[in-house]
């Protein structure tokens, strides 16, 4: 998946890659075990929804989905160009398995819990999932969505925070400061999980948990996962400019072997639930 983000992130030179490396391990997890999807039927009614809040993250989740067999790998070299189904901020009206289109931060969770009450009401099996950021916790109706999808008992709803400490105007904290996150999670009366979102194996037992207390109704849950922007790429984990980055042309060989590098042990694939 890092592999493929590099490769789409080079079609445009540019781009949201740093987040992409570093929430890959978010994306994998959820989709190799726990999401409930067909890949030839992006529609399938008892599906599990995987909303993307932070729109700006599309890169990331198209690495997903080629590998989840629900889009083209070939088709990743069309990121971000014209007439293309991956454009580089996530749109539903475009992208098969792309549940909403997000970027303006803090409408996510919003529509999950919208999501998560309407499929209660359905009697549906099908759990929720919204992915956002650490700086998507400086807006007022995430916390509203937060307190309503605890009022309402959504225990169908997961929720997944990339902690990367960067947003666009600076380091998270200095923005806003928004810790202690799993003090005010908890606040909130969800079920707060807190792990390294770079270590599949923590990840991975951090949502086993989350999903073994998913039911119609009880508590939500929540995965705060600590990461680091660029990670696997020693050079892209320091560069200072790192929320939109601009890559030079004979700097992506570099990234890519730096990649190798770092992974060249790494076997983390596992088969989708359905």
């Amino acid at each position: 998946m890092r592999h493929h983000v590099l490769n789409m992130g080079e079609v445009q030179g540019q781009g949201y890659v740093g987040q992409a490396l570093g929430a890959a391990d978010m994306f994998a997890s959820v989709y190799s075990r726990r999401l409930n999807y067909r890949p030839a039927e992006p529609h399938w009614a008892e599906r599990d929804r995987f909303l993307l809040s932070t729109g700006h993250y599309a890169i990331g989740l198209y690495a997903a989905l080629a590998e989840a067999g629900i889009v083209p790998i070939e088709e990743l070299e069309s990121y971000g160009s014209d007439d293309s189904r991956l454009p580089m901020s996530g749109m539903a009206s475009y992208t098969p398995g792309m549940e909403i289109s997000g970027g303006s931060l803090g409408h996510g969770l919003t529509v999950a819990v919208g999501m998560a009450l309407g499929l209660r009401h359905q009697n549906a099996a099908s759990l929720v999932y919204n992915f956002l950021s650490d700086g998507e916790l400086d807006e007022g109706s995430t916390w509203e969505a937060a307190m309503g999808a605890a009022h309402h008992r959504l225990g169908n709803l997961i929720g997944l925070v990339d902690m990367n400490a960067l947003q666009a105007d600076g380091p998270t904290e200095g923005v806003l400061s928004i810790e202690p996150v799993h003090d005010k999670w908890a606040a909130a009366g969800w079920s707060v999980h807190r792990v390294d979102g770079n270590d599949p194996a923590a990840l991975l037992d951090a949502l086993d948990v989350a999903c073994s207390q998913a039911a119609p109704t009880g508590r939500p849950s929540i995965v705060i996962c600590d990461t680091r922007i660029g990670y696997g790429v020693p050079m892209l984990e320091t560069r200072e400019k790192a929320h939109f980055m601009r890559i030079d042309e004979d700097e992506w060989s570099v990234c890519r072997d730096q990649l190798t590098a770092r992974f060249a042990d790494a076997d983390f694939h596992e088969g989708a639930r359905s």
